[in-house]
C-alpha cells in the first residue's frame, strides 16, 4: 500500500504491530489521530508509556497492579481459603466480570508449551507452591481456570502432580454447552466433557 506521507507509513507500521489489527486498520486508526486535537493526542500517547512504564505485578498473585499488591489481594471481602488460577490477566477480568467468584486469583503468565519453548520454569508456578505451603490461613481449594486446550490440559496436570499430597482440594472449572447453542454445533470434546460432568 502506497501512502502520502512516511509519517504516516511510520505510525501504520507501529499500529499494526499490535495484535487483530491489520495495516486497513492501523491506516483508519492513523487517519483518526490526525483529526484529533493535539492535548489528546498527547494524553494517548502518556497514557500508553504511563502504562509500559509504571504497570506492576502483585506480588501475590501477578496479576497487573497499580501497587505492589493489588486490590483483590488485600480486599478483606475476599475468601482467601479459595485461590483460582488462571493464565492471564483477562481471565482475572474475564472471571470477575461474572460477579460469581470471591475467592483470590493466581495468574500463571502463560501456560506449558514446549514447542514454543515455555516450560514450568517460565510460569508462575513455583510461586504457587509457595503460596500454598505457606499461606495464612490456610488455602483450602485451587481452582484451575485454564484454557480448554492440550497446553492448558498439560499444564492443570502439572499443577495437580505438583499440589499431590497437600491437604487441599484441586477442582477445574465446569466446560459444557454454551447457553443457546445447538448441540449438532458443538465439539465432540466439549459435548463429551459436558455429558461426563453432568450436573
Amino acid at each position: 500500500m502506497e501512502y502520502p506521507s512516511k509519517l504516516i507509513a511510520q505510525a501504520v507500521e507501529e499500529i499494526a504491530k499490535l495484535p487483530g489489527i491489520g495495516k486497513k486498520t492501523a491506516l483508519r486508526l492513523a487517519l483518526h489521530v490526525l483529526k484529533q486535537e493535539s492535548d489528546e493526542v498527547k494524553n494517548l500517547s502518556q497514557s500508553l508509556v504511563n502504562l509500559r512504564e509504571n504497570t506492576q505485578y502483585c506480588r501475590h498473585c501477578h496479576t497487573i497492579a497499580d501497587a505492589d499488591t493489588c486490590g483483590i489481594c488485600t480486599s478483606p471481602k475476599r475468601d482467601a481459603s479459595v485461590v483460582c488460577v488462571v493464565e492471564d490477566t483477562r481471565d482475572v477480568m474475564a472471571i470477575e466480570n461474572t460477579g460469581q467468584y470471591t475467592g483470590l486469583y493466581h495468574v500463571l503468565g502463560g501456560v506449558i508449551m514446549p514447542i514454543h519453548g515455555i516450560g514450568p520454569g517460565q510460569l508462575n508456578i513455583e510461586s504457587l507452591i509457595t503460596r500454598v505451603n505457606h499461606a495464612k490461613p490456610a488455602i483450602e481449594e485451587i481452582i484451575l481456570a485454564l484454557p480448554g486446550t492440550m497446553e492448558g490440559d498439560t499444564t492443570a496436570f502439572y499443577i495437580t502432580k505438583k499440589l499431590e499430597g497437600l491437604p487441599l482440594k484441586v477442582t477445574s472449572i465446569a466446560r459444557g454447552v454454551p447457553v443457546g447453542s445447538e448441540l449438532e454445533y458443538t465439539d465432540e470434546i466439549t459435548l463429551g466433557r459436558s455429558i461426563m460432568n453432568r450436573q
